[in-house]
């Protein structure tokens, strides 16, 4: 899941970038509603995390240009101000939830969880194509019953992958979905994690398979 987090504290959000990232979250940093907007268009998102007071206007403002660019998209927005009106405001101007600062990092993966097991489009907890199954609620995946332990970037791939199940996922929709636009991506890397994710499925003896479309992307096939 692709996070975009808007905050332009020097501090805090590189710090709850990383912790994100490491609960298994690609995660796109701005510091600014005109870097955010920036990155609202360049890429695409699962959910958002906007800080109201930035340096150059109201966090809020992002809210119709994210909801325009990313229909569905879940919002959270975060502030210092959490008196009852401020979180009135936040709900009112179309953010899903709301946090006051300052927040535990366990609340706010919780809370991110939550958003998105809200239904948008085929947004369900629960994947599934023959004996492979995964709950993107955890991140926990399992062939036949037997759980499958996945490194991060193999997990985000499995759910794209059983999202569109039978469907081509496009080599760009998958890089965005594991790589945020600041981390450094070698020309082979997505090959590399397809190549890992495919042979632990087939070791696991998954009744699905993934196949190449050469120049194009990668479908999830169940085996006949």
């Amino acid at each position: 899941m692709r996070i975009l987090l808007v905050e332009d504290d020097a501090d805090l959000g590189p710090m709850v970038a990383e912790n994100l990232r490491r609960d298994g979250f690609a995660v796109d940093l701005a510091g600014s509603v005109a870097d955010a907007a920036a990155l609202a268009k360049a890429g695409r998102f699962d959910a958002a995390v906007i800080d109201r007071r930035l340096p150059d206007g109201e966090g809020l403002s992002l809210v119709p240009l994210l909801h325009r660019l990313h229909p569905g998209l879940p919002i959270l927005a975060l502030t210092a101000r959490n008196q009852i009106e401020d979180r009135v405001m936040g709900l009112n101007a179309g953010a899903d939830d709301y946090m006051g600062k300052p927040f535990a990092q366990s609340e706010l993966v919780a809370r991110l969880h939550a958003l998105l097991r809200r239904p948008r489009d085929s947004l369900t907890p629960r994947l599934s194509l023959g004996n492979l199954t995964y709950d993107a609620t955890n991140g926990e995946a399992a062939v036949a019953g037997t759980p499958l332990v996945l490194p991060r970037r193999e997990r985000a791939l499995l759910e794209v992958l059983l999202r569109r199940a039978g469907r081509v996922v496009q080599k760009e929709a998958a890089l965005d979905t594991l790589y945020g636009l600041d981390d450094a991506v070698e020309p082979n890397a997505l090959e590399a994690v397809v190549s890992r994710l495919r042979r632990r499925l087939i070791e696991a003896g998954a009744a699905a398979e993934i196949v190449t479309v050469r120049g194009v992307g990668y479908v999830l096939n169940e085996k006949a």
